[in-house]
């Protein structure tokens, strides 16, 4: 008999000390669809406005750390995502999503939001909390980076109609000529590239 085996010493064979699972538990339940509004942005769609089911603050920092962040403020908490339409802003008791079509895909961007939210939480080691202010690049600062001699090789007519197609991801880097096979603009192509990820 073992002398860590309690069950055994207690006359109770065959009960002995067993690794207990790790249990997850979700950092957040749901987000409860709490009205809607009309979108200003795109009539005919909504803006759905949710109430998560604990305070997002403690998330928030990981989120930051997202693809698609437009800007995160710590202090008074608030993030907001791009998504293919549309954005995502959530605040600590708050989350609203613009650009959608009824409340139905309300609710199921709500749902998806949790889980990205909880899938975040669980992945919280590997990441590195963002703790100051981070904004997206604005069009100015694409702009000031690329040739700015309004070529029209993009297809489009100047260099900033170029650098919101490139914010939109409607462009790639590669459609402007200049800037990939000038061999002067290297530190710049580069520069955009960190930039725009």
């Amino acid at each position: 008999m073992k002398s860590d085996d309690r069950g055994a010493r207690c006359g109770h064979p065959g009960l002995s000390r067993r690794p207990v699972a790790e249990v997850n538990v979700a950092f957040l339940q749901s987000i409860a669809l709490e009205r809607t509004l009309p979108c200003l942005a795109e009539p005919g769609k909504i803006i759905v406005v949710g109430s998560p089911s604990r305070s997002l603050a403690e998330v928030l920092p990981y989120l930051a750390t997202l693809l698609n962040v437009i800007a995160y403020n710590p202090q008074p908490p608030s993030l907001t995502l791009r998504r293919k339409p549309g954005l995502i802003t959530l605040q600590p008791v708050r989350v609203s999503i613009t650009q959608v079509t009824d409340a139905a895909e309300g609710l199921e961007l709500l749902a998806a939001l949790t889980e990205v939210i909880n899938a975040t939480w669980e992945h919280r080691a590997a990441l590195v909390a963002v703790t100051g202010r981070r904004r997206a690049p604005r069009p100015l600062d694409v702009w000031a980076l690329l040739p700015q001699t309004n070529c029209g090789m993009c297809d489009e007519a100047t260099c900033i109609a170029f650098a919101f197609g490139l914010l939109q991801q409607r462009h790639q880097l590669g459609e402007c000529s200049t800037l990939v096979n000038e061999e002067g603009f290297a530190d710049r192509r580069t520069a955009l590239q960190s930039m725009l990820g």
